[in-house]
């Protein structure tokens, strides 16, 4: 499917490779308090959790997001300190002439934290181990550097 297909008239480009999978990563730094009440149209119950989320980038970056329904809260799980790759969708809400972005949880997979090298730790298999102390070459050794 071309990039036409997805978006035909003139559009961001970033958004349009963004239409079907929009992902955040990070550490889970605050569990909220569960919501809920009755709709006023169906008269069916609802519940809602919101969550917010850290990544470790070197500015990081926190996302408040929302898992809806009692179901999803509880098939979900999410805990406090938990590391873990969010999907989400957005959309927004119009409430007495103003417009709310809302961040909605639609699949969570759960990952292992990155772990800092000590050394104590082996790096992992594929990467180079090096020592701490540096090894410097003898005074007999031949510097074939030009300055």
């Amino acid at each position: 499917m071309g990039l036409k297909q997805i978006c035909p008239k003139k559009c961001n480009f970033a958004a349009k490779l963004n239409i079907y999978r929009m992902d955040f990563t990070g550490k889970i730094i605050a569990v909220l308090p569960a919501k809920g009440g009755v709709a006023k149209s169906t008269g069916n119950e609802w519940k809602a959790q919101e969550y917010v989320i850290e990544n470790h980038d070197q500015y990081p970056r926190k996302m408040c997001f929302e898992v809806f329904g009692a179901d999803k809260i509880d098939q979900f799980n999410i805990q406090l300190g938990e590391e873990m790759t969010v999907s989400f969708d957005i959309d927004a809400n119009q409430w007495q002439d103003r417009w709310f972005n809302r961040i909605r949880a639609w699949k969570v997979e759960r990952s292992s934290a990155p772990q800092p090298f000590t050394d104590n730790t082996a790096a992992p298999a594929g990467m180079p181990n090096y020592s701490a102390a540096p090894n410097i070459m003898s005074n007999d050794a031949k510097d074939d550097l030009p300055f």
